[in-house]
């Protein structure tokens, strides 16, 4: 199972790229998001997901639309039922 991160150019940018770096060191395959400028996270992982380059603080949104992408795509390639997941309740409930 490969170790998926999100990486944004702020204050958490090196500790994260050293957390990648130990998971490699314990040979485990990471998938990483990162914006379409950061160039130096290709050598640390064996796959990256490119999103917009964006404002730190607007990242997390551009890079959860991505998560949900891998997600779908994911349940997609394993045949699991995506809009049909047991015990959800769909509707409204109002007090």
């Amino acid at each position: 199972m490969p170790v998926i991160g999100c990486l944004i150019k702020d204050e958490t940018y090196e500790i994260m790229l050293s957390n990648v770096k130990e998971i490699k060191a314990r040979d485990s395959p990471v998938v990483l998001i990162a914006d379409e400028e950061d160039k130096e996270v290709e050598k640390y992982v064996d796959c990256v997901i490119r999103v917009p380059k964006t404002s730190p603080i607007f990242s997390p949104v551009v890079q959860s639309v991505a998560l949900q992408l891998l997600a779908y795509y994911a349940a997609k390639k394993r045949k699991c039922e995506i809009d049909k997941p047991r015990h959800l309740a769909k509707s409204v409930t109002v007090e």
